[in-house]
């Protein structure tokens, strides 16, 4: 084993920006593998109970780590507790349930759809903070989100605009799995509230509050005949989906980003997230679905809007650091 002096230079050193990189892969593919393999087990649970117990079991998964990690003391609320309930809900109620409930309502697009919203939440980001902020984007941005936006429009109608007035039933799941997306937004932008806080702490707290939330909420629509509860036999045929999708794009990917991002920077980790929807087109491929070529466009689009966005905010922080720097000089 490595040196602790050894092992700092490797992770933050010059092989930091490699190791940031394989984080940030390992983070983005996992999330671009779920929809795939959660399509597969929608076919035999509800998807409502099966993404429950994804972040249940993830949840306690995540406390053990914390507890060994940072101690008991980690666990203390130190009065954010109605913040933490907020942003848990947001993400483990809000976009945990939503996402995947949006996404088994459209059998085929709904994995690539869901993928797609996945790789739109640097824009969402922006529209989510234009509307709080009332901070209006740069012309670069708003053309960026305009061309990702009809990206998506493409994937959904499949190029044919009359889809929209057709199939109306198609819209209201699309509208959910879009609701999904802006609670994960929120819940990012809430990070910046635990400034002291490590990013497994924040992780893990949100979790369970979150995860208690949804239990209310499944334990409601439960006693209201709006669900059933799914037999042990019916949990135990999904057994290897559920756990993909814990150790995966639950806890692996959710630890592995927030280190990915620390190493690489945010403006730099971001770009990783055009990887969600290569991996799901290349695994829906694999498995024999036919995607077409205006599918394909769509997808392309939303990558090259998020690729020149970035680069346009790389040149808009360059010009302000020469500035800065002529304004000292």
């Amino acid at each position: 084993m490595l040196p602790k002096d050894a092992r700092r230079k490797f992770f933050v050193g010059k092989n930091g920006v490699v190791v940031g990189g394989l984080f940030c892969l390992i983070a983005s593919m996992s999330w671009g593998a779920m929809f795939p393999v959660a399509e597969g087990a929608f076919q035999r649970i509800d998807p409502i109970y099966f993404s429950f117990f994804r972040y249940f079991i993830g949840s306690l998964l995540l406390a053990v780590i914390l507890l060994m990690k940072e101690g008991k003391s980690a666990f203390r609320l130190e009065g954010k507790g109605k913040s933490l309930v907020f942003f848990g809900s947001m993400a483990f109620t809000v976009y945990n349930l939503l996402v995947f409930l949006g996404q088994s309502s459209l059998p085929g697009t709904g994995t690539i759809i869901a993928s797609l919203m996945e790789a739109m939440m640097p824009m969402i980001s922006v529209l989510v903070f234009w509307m709080y902020k009332r901070k209006t984007p740069n012309r670069f941005t708003m053309i960026s989100m305009l061309v990702s936006f009809a990206g998506a429009l493409l994937v959904i109608t499949k190029g044919d605009l009359h889809f929209l007035l057709m199939a109306k039933s198609s819209l209201l799941p699309v509208g959910v799995i879009f609701a999904g997306v802006v609670g994960w937004v929120i819940y990012t932008m809430g990070g910046n509230h635990f400034p002291t806080w490590s990013a497994l702490r924040y992780s893990t707290l949100s979790c369970l509050f979150g995860t208690v939330v949804s239990l209310i909420v499944v334990s409601a629509a439960t006693a209201l005949g709006f669900l059933s509860f799914p037999a042990l036999s019916t949990i135990f045929s999904v057994k290897y989906e559920l756990a993909f999708m814990v150790l995966l794009p639950g806890i692996a990917a959710l630890l592995c980003w927030n280190a990915g991002i620390r190493l690489l920077t945010p403006p730099n980790g971001i770009l990783f997230i055009n990887f969600v929807p290569l991996t799901t087109l290349a695994i829906l491929v694999f498995q024999g679905y036919h995607i077409t070529m205006v599918e394909v466009m769509g997808t392309f689009l939303v990558i090259a809007a998020l690729l020149f966005n970035n680069l346009s905010q790389r040149r808009s922080q360059q010009k302000k650091s020469v500035k800065l720097v002529k304004a000292l000089s």
